[in-house]
């Protein structure tokens, strides 16, 4: 299914938007013309650049394949608590998320290992930024330390992107700034401004009746700029919350 939509999406030219701005991205020049919505802008944290830039030194169809890969094996660690007659339902209504190269389904797989090692929500912050709002569980709930861990470990990531290349910091928080209020050209262009407030008070309440769900949910409410296939994220919830998947369903 993989290798088929892969080479269909190739051939058209039309796929892998998100993911050629991430391999398009130049340490150099790296936040020139970054705005929402624009042909291969690349607006995430330069540690996130700084992390993929080995891969972005091969032939995009390779960097291409090897993202596809990746997301899919993530789609299918989601989907493992489900019965295979559901799961492929489920692969092909993430037929868009495959198609674009977004990295949704990379915040799904960190927000479920989040509550077992706090440290991947700095996959969150250091990108999309807003989805760590999923970090009010810890606070709620006061769990100091796993809410220390995965603040601590963001921190360190970003000191030391910040110590090989501090000019790119500075240029990335201009973006954030230019780009606060921006929802660039989706399906679903509602103001972060609008949704973040219902994601807090779900995810405060979701807290107060350990209820792991709300967190997906709320973060999924969160991103700055929401498409139809940001409801990928959403996946988390199945290992969240299914018998059998591993995760704990409520405390």
């Amino acid at each position: 299914m993989f290798t088929g939509l892969y080479l269909l999406i190739l051939v058209g030219g039309q796929g892998f938007l998100d993911a050629h701005a991430y391999w398009a991205s130049d340490l150099g020049h790296l936040y020139q013309g970054a705005l929402v919505g624009g042909r291969d802008a690349y607006l995430y944290s330069p540690a996130f650049a700084q992390l993929i830039w080995p891969l972005t030194q091969v032939p995009f169809p390779v960097f291409a394949a090897v993202w596809a890969i990746a997301e899919g094996a993530g789609l299918l660690w989601l989907l493992r608590p489900l019965p295979w007659s559901w799961q492929v339902p489920f692969l092909l209504l993430a037929s868009p998320e495959l198609v674009s190269g977004n990295i949704h389904v990379f915040l799904a797989v960190a927000i479920v290992l989040g509550f077992r090692y706090p440290a991947t929500w700095a996959v969150a912050l250091l990108t999309k930024v807003t989805p760590g709002i999923g970090l009010l569980w810890f606070a709620v709930r006061r769990e100091w330390r796993a809410l220390a861990i995965a603040l601590g470990s963001t921190a360190v990531i970003a000191a030391v992107s910040y110590v090989i290349a501090p000019s790119l910091w500075s240029a990335w928080f201009g973006v954030l700034v230019n780009n606060t209020g921006t929802g660039g050209v989706s399906e679903l262009a509602i103001p972060i401004w609008v949704r973040l407030p219902p994601a807090i008070a779900i995810i405060i309440w979701g807290a107060l009746t350990g209820r792991r769900w709300t967190v997906p949910v709320a973060a999924t409410l969160a991103v700055p700029a929401f498409y139809l296939h940001t409801l990928t994220m959403l996946y988390a919830i199945f290992p969240l919350e299914l018998p059998g998947s591993g995760g704990d369903r409520h405390e």
